[in-house]
């Protein structure tokens, strides 16, 4: 007779620790992701109320909700860089020029005290382009006279002035030096004030990368 041979089972080795840690952190992963993602979707359609400019709003004037809009933005992470009713000052003024339809920056909007610019007319022997309106970035030009009257060359005299207000169409035509009423820091005024008793002729332009 032959002797039948027993066959016996494997041995199953049990489950490595370390397999059964993988899987739960590759879940815990998978988890964090969908979590973040729907962070950032559901963040992206919260939107917040901020102030809009209706005009161009110039250094130094004051505002009130009266004269702005509000507009429902998603801004994230800079929820806190825009005006808004929370955050804007009864006595809130412009640092800065802010033109029509640009949100309200919470770094343009402080006190009176803070306003470093003034408003002063000057005549400019210089046509204004027809691309210049109230808020438009210039450069005021000065050809000062020297001590024999002989007239100079044109150089800048203040490079960071903005326009205030324009003349009329009719005083344009009606003086060949039209005066245009500008915002300009207050350092600068001795020198337009000098050398306008100085007889110098003055030039108002757009400033640099206007058109």
């Amino acid at each position: 007779m032959y002797a039948m041979t027993a066959q016996v089972a494997p041995r199953q080795r049990p489950r490595a620790l370390w397999a059964d840690a993988r899987f739960v952190i590759g879940v815990v992963l998978v988890l964090v992701s969908i979590a973040g993602v729907w962070f950032v979707v559901a963040s992206s359609r919260q939107t917040v109320p901020v102030y809009a400019a209706t005009r161009t709003l110039l250094p130094g004037e004051s505002i009130s909700p009266s004269e702005l809009r509000v507009v429902d933005v998603a801004l994230g992470s800079l929820e806190g860089a825009y005006a808004s009713g929370d955050t804007l000052p009864p006595d809130a003024v412009v640092t800065r020029t802010i033109p029509a339809g640009e949100l309200i920056p919470a770094a343009a909007v402080g006190a009176a005290s803070e306003v470093r610019t003034t408003a002063i007319v000057v005549p400019s022997s210089t046509a204004i382009p027809a691309s210049v309106e109230v808020g438009t970035p210039v450069e005021v030009w000065a050809a000062p006279l020297d001590g024999e009257g002989v007239r100079q060359a044109p150089r800048i005299l203040v490079a960071d002035a903005a326009v205030a207000a324009l003349p009329s169409s009719d005083s344009v035509m009606a003086s060949a030096a039209p005066s245009i009423e500008l915002i300009v820091p207050r350092a600068s005024v001795a020198d337009v004030l000098s050398a306008l008793a100085g007889e110098a002729t003055l030039s108002v332009v757009p400033a640099q990368g206007v058109s």
